[in-house]
């Protein structure tokens, strides 16, 4: 520890992922004031940048999750004020947020991605984009918002795809759907912290599966066996790196091994802010790689910087 620092708890905001933000906010917040810190706990709006100008914090803690807080707008402001901040910098998030552009990096770095397509929701909502099964998830979002799981033509809901005549235009990626398991993995610097078996009690690990009590069941260490189990670890390093990723960041996985499955192994994203709740993942990873809830946000906390 580096001694008690003023610190800017960025969390809320407005997108999707608002409560889970204010839940990450405030277990991170609690851990820091046990700490000894002092902390501005900031429910982030547009004037943020004022904000923070006035009240001067030594660092920015950031908890926001979804767009504009992990996308790189809210890193460009902290770049422009001079306040360190925590996580990922401008082009790693924004890179990272935009599942499209991070296929492209993971592509070029030999790392396995589904087959995928932007498509507005108009043309998603048609199904005629691929053949099923498919995933029709949002370009630039996280926690499973809006993810919907075409197995068969009869699952195609036109309405709820198409979001209204609003959000019609909006692009959306239609990828190959990998039955399966769900597997991620935490990075913690530039270490590999474990791979999580996510039992989800629905077919995908969904928002609901992820944050209501009961929802999913983790397994850590995931029972696969040894080179799998490195591979993936190999793999979530490599993508934390080759996105060019600072602080926490987690990837996650689909692995084919049902029955007359292909054993195909693929990426389907990488988190640049994890969700830090009772529930989240990356708590849970830290703490089977020899890490209390305490002892991580400090990491995260000191690993904070500018330029990133």
């Amino acid at each position: 520890m580096t001694g008690a620092r003023k610190v800017a708890m960025l969390m809320g905001g407005w997108s999707a992922e608002r409560e889970v933000s204010l839940a990450s906010g405030t277990a991170c917040a609690d851990a820091l004031e046990k700490l000894g810190h002092s902390v501005l706990r900031l429910d982030v709006t547009r004037t943020i940048a004022q904000e923070l100008y006035e009240l001067k914090p030594d660092v920015a803690f950031n908890a926001l999750h979804g767009k504009w807080g992990e996308d790189g707008c809210v890193q460009g402001i902290l770049e422009t004020l001079e306040i360190p901040y925590t996580h990922s910098g401008v082009l790693a998030s924004a890179l990272a947020m935009h599942k499209e552009r991070a296929k492209v990096i993971y592509r070029q770095h030999k790392i396995p991605v589904a087959p995928s397509r932007v498509v507005t929701r108009e043309e998603a909502a048609l199904g005629d984009v691929m053949e099923p099964p498919f995933v029709i998830k949002p370009i630039e979002e996280g926690s499973s918002v809006d993810v919907h799981i075409i197995l068969e033509r009869s699952d195609i809901n036109r309405t709820a795809i198409a979001g209204g005549d609003k959000n019609a235009q909006d692009l959306v990626m239609v990828e190959r759907y990998v039955a399966g398991r769900e597997l991620t993995c935490a990075v913690m610097g530039n270490v590999a912290l474990g791979v999580t078996d996510i039992i989800s009690e629905t077919n995908f690990y969904d928002y609901e599966a992820k944050y209501s009590p009961g929802g999913s069941r983790h397994v850590i260490p995931a029972e696969l066996e040894p080179e799998l189990y490195a591979q993936i670890m190999q793999l979530s390093l490599k993508a934390h790196q080759t996105l060019g990723c600072r602080g926490v960041s987690r990837s996650d996985f689909r692995y084919d091994d049902t029955y007359d499955g292909t054993l195909e192994l693929v990426i389907l994203e990488t988190n640049t802010q994890p969700g830090m709740t009772e529930t989240s993942l990356v708590p849970e990873q830290a703490v089977h790689a020899g890490h209390s809830f305490e002892e991580l946000v400090q990491w995260i906390l000191d690993d904070a910087s500018l330029n990133r």
